[in-house]
């Protein structure tokens, strides 16, 4: 994941459609260029027009909620999120804990790093029962983040989890344990990057006793006789036998650049074709139902044409294998074209509006790499936090994907414990207003949605808008039944509803019942010109939310 502040680049800037038109001559002729995996055929052509006949699948909206391990080698530190990358700079909390913990980054490099990765308590089966029970209806598994790292049997880059480090199939395990509780497999990838955003490891040290002293970044394979990494070539996993970008020397400077523009270096197209070759092999043989990438729309465009390839070979290959189109690509800072092509990411974010296409937003309770000062603060997100944030997702025709980070060896901690449990103990008892439900008319009501942060960038508005409240209220719907959802512990007796008042176009009909969800029983209500009074039973005074379902006559 990315902590980044773009706003605008050159895909925001310029319609897809344009951009297809543009690019598309030149880039589409690497298609037919040797010594790429093959493209599947089928309806999907590999431009932005032809994915527009894209159609989110019925499973992945009655999905709503799933959880994502967030897990590589970048967890082993256990020192927070792109470890990889500011380890290589001078000065950075990441670089001073690096040189106290394994030694200056000339003599040990992220893939020394790598090397202590052993994931020894990696138990997928026993995660996955977990979070079933927490209502998760798909699971996603980090294939390989910027690090470019691969955690599966990786038949196009050596540097994998099979050969080196942990010396297991991650991903092959993470989906037979998937596949096991009967869940929808994702897979998420973020390595079209590295390119760029391991360039610190090219430089040295400006101050100090090391001072001019490179970093491990330039090593080749010739510099391995008598190491673990004997044999393998550096320069496959950090990718730097190449100029350095504009601003490199900025430990955010890569944040304007994600687009592939404003001076960054751009890739070989080798590099590009590498990209291609690794995800392609890398549904072929574990078959995912999504794809998460982490880049602007897909990876490398407009550079390359190689992410509208692998979504065309994606799609097709999914109607091939399963009859008819059931994969899901998620994808970040979509214009409303490319929204079309596939289900629009927004990170750490929700939208503030019902929107006209299925879409997730992604989160997690910590930091996207494990970090060990979380658990000991005690800085996770609460249950009640999770949940608040899946209903206003929910609410507004979306899923919530929630990341719940992996400790180095595997496991989880204690505290990531109690947060899931409690999303389960809410889950056994509200479910039915989350799965297989649609929007409403409005999505709510109450102060928080009057005082809704914007969205910036690839989302990031999370907490920065209003606490929600009891005076908070969300709605779904499945059928006839309507379900308004408060967020926040009763303070009263009654429950004022508004856009239930009488007479309110909204809800033009009688109100038959309202039935406290997960109990079963009937409350009493009063429907007025001011809203919908519904009576409150004492059991639900220390809820942070419940659900009542409203039924018409």
């Amino acid at each position: 994941m990315k902590r980044r502040t773009l706003l605008k680049g050159v895909l925001t800037a310029v319609p897809a459609l344009s951009l297809s038109q543009t690019f598309g001559q030149e880039i589409l002729s690497l298609s037919s260029k040797e010594g790429l995996e093959p493209m599947a055929k089928g309806p999907f052509k590999p431009n932005w027009e032809s994915l527009q006949q894209y159609q989110t699948p019925e499973w992945f909206r009655d999905a709503k909620f799933g959880i994502w391990a967030h897990w590589g080698p970048q967890c082993q530190p256990e020192f927070g999120d792109w470890y990889a990358r500011e380890m290589y700079y001078q000065g950075s909390k990441t670089y001073n804990y690096h040189v106290a913990k394994y030694g200056h980054p000339s003599k040990f490099g992220f893939k020394d790093v790598i090397n202590e990765w052993k994931a020894e308590q990696f138990n997928p089966e026993q995660l996955l029962e977990l979070y079933k029970r927490a209502g998760a209806k798909y699971f996603m598994a980090l294939a390989n983040h910027h690090d470019n790292f691969d955690n599966y049997n990786s038949k196009y880059h050596a540097w994998n989890s099979v050969n080196l480090g942990p010396k297991k199939d991650l991903i092959g395990a993470w989906a037979k344990a998937t596949k096991k509780q009967g869940l929808r497999f994702g897979v998420s990838v973020h390595a079209s990057h590295a390119w760029s955003w391991y360039e610190g490891s090219q430089q040295a040290d400006k101050t100090g006793d090391l001072a001019g002293v490179p970093y491990d970044g330039k090593l080749t394979k010739k510099d391995g006789k008598g190491t673990f990494w004997e044999g393998y070539d550096p320069q496959e996993l950090y990718a730097q036998n190449h100029e350095l970008s504009t601003g490199s020397d900025n430990i955010n400077g890569i944040h304007k650049q994600w687009n592939w523009g404003n001076g960054v270096a751009v890739p070989t197209k080798a590099y590009c074709d590498n990209f291609y070759n690794r995800t392609v092999d890398l549904v072929n043989q574990y078959d995912p139902d999504l794809v998460y990438f982490d880049d602007t729309a897909l990876p490398l465009w407009p550079i390359s044409d190689a992410g509208l390839r692998f979504a065309a070979h994606f799609y097709n290959r999914n109607i091939k294998t399963k009859g008819k189109l059931e994969a899901v690509i998620n994808g970040k800072i979509l214009d409303e074209a490319q929204r079309k092509t596939m289900v629009w990411d927004i990170e750490r974010g929700q939208s503030n509006s019902i929107e006209p296409l299925p879409w997730q937003t992604d989160t997690c309770i910590g930091s996207w790499h494990y970090d060990r000062r979380i658990y000991q603060e005690k800085r996770y997100k609460s249950a009640k936090t999770v949940v608040h944030t899946l209903i206003d997702v929910v609410s507004k025709n979306g899923n919530l994907m929630l990341s719940v980070p992996l400790r180095g060896d595997g496991s989880i901690d204690s505290e990531e414990q109690k947060v899931v449990e409690g999303i389960a103990d809410w889950m056994a008892i509200n479910s039915e207003c989350i799965f297989a439900t649609r929007p409403w008319k409005v999505f709510g009501e109450g102060p928080a949605m009057e005082k809704a942060a914007p969205l910036s960038a690839q989302g990031f508005n999370e907490g920065k808008g209003l606490p929600f409240t009891i005076n908070d209220i969300r709605f779904t719907t499945k059928g006839d039944a309507l379900y308004a959802i408060p967020l926040g512990k009763p303070t009263e007796s009654k429950l004022l509803i508004k856009s239930l008042a009488a007479g309110n176009v909204l809800y033009p009909k009688e109100i038959a019942k309202v039935i406290l969800v997960g109990k079963g029983n009937s409350l009493n209500f009063t429907r007025t010109s001011e809203g919908l009074w519904v009576d409150l039973p004492e059991s639900i005074k220390e809820e942070f939310a419940f659900a009542l379902k409203v039924l018409p006559a």
